[in-house]
């Protein structure tokens, strides 16, 4: 009888367990989204590349909106990143919008840069100071045949 107790006991830890592992695998998916009103902006970038629905918009490190949406502008085909900011944050209109990611192959997300003038950008601005996302697979394309290409350069200058 014993026995039977402490497999219940430990199928029914198990089992907590992975209600716990599946909420916090919810909760760190959808992200936590400060509460209050928001309103919403846009940015303009060449290379979007990462950058998702639901990713993170930062100021200082700290998570100040999301991204509502991703789309492309037909007359210059570059991508324009609906932001939803709070409220209470009153970006200056010279503001920079950046793609970074965390960590070295990590989500991508938008980091906020205030600039200094006195006017604010209102609801449905776009900020165009943007940089954009870093395409890693290129740089260490580059970086890799651009090696070989200069090893036969000089072997072809220095024939033996």
């Amino acid at each position: 009888m014993k026995k039977h107790k402490v497999e219940f006991l430990v199928g029914l830890f198990a089992l907590a367990s992975l209600a716990a592992l599946g909420w916090l695998t919810l909760q760190a998916g959808a992200g936590s989204m400060p509460s209050g009103e928001t309103y919403l902006i846009e940015a303009r970038f060449a290379n979007a590349g990462g950058l998702n629905t639901g990713s993170s918009v930062l100021l200082s490190g700290v998570t100040v909106g999301r991204v509502e949406n991703i789309r492309m502008e037909p007359s210059d085909y570059s991508a324009i990143a609906t932001l939803r900011i709070l409220s209470a944050l009153r970006l200056p209109s010279d503001s920079m919008a950046s793609i970074k990611t965390s960590g070295l192959i990590g989500d991508k997300f938008v980091s906020l840069s205030p600039g200094a003038e006195e006017a604010f950008l209102p609801p449905g601005a776009r900020i165009t100071m943007t940089e954009s996302a870093v395409d890693l697979e290129s740089l260490i394309g580059k970086m890799a045949f651009g090696a070989v290409d200069k090893a036969k350069e000089s072997k072809d200058q220095n024939p033996e």
